[in-house]
């Protein structure tokens, strides 16, 4: 089963982030990567930068960014992985690193599910 991972901010120190978060990352994305959890990932520029295309009542609107939302979609991670307890796993350990490594950093981790062929017998 594949997964599409979102991390959203909530709250950011005032500092960058330190070294030691980066390099935590780059190893749990090797051994993701290794383990052949881990497909696709990236991260995502701030919202000034896109846009959002919606259709309400037979009518399309096209709509610039910046968004209002509290928490803004910084990236994305997707995953091969055998289950839901699975991804929700990868995604508890990237999380607990920035607890760890940057004090003051809350986020949050949406986890669903992509669907292929193979769900559409």
């Amino acid at each position: 089963m594949r997964y599409m991972i979102t991390l959203s901010v909530i709250a950011r120190p005032d500092t960058p982030p330190p070294g030691e978060l980066m390099e935590a990352i780059d190893k749990l994305g090797e051994e993701a990567t290794k383990a052949g959890a881990l497909l696709d990932n990236g991260g995502l520029a701030p919202s000034t930068e896109g846009a959002r295309v919606e259709l309400v009542g037979g009518k399309l609107t096209v709509t610039d960014g910046p968004f209002a939302e509290a928490k803004e979609l910084i990236s994305y991670a997707l995953y091969q992985v055998r289950s839901k307890e699975e991804a929700v796993e990868w995604s508890s350990r990237f999380l607990k690193i920035h607890r760890d490594l940057w004090p003051g950093f809350e986020g949050e981790a949406a986890i669903h599910r992509v669907y292929g062929p193979e769900d559409f017998a």
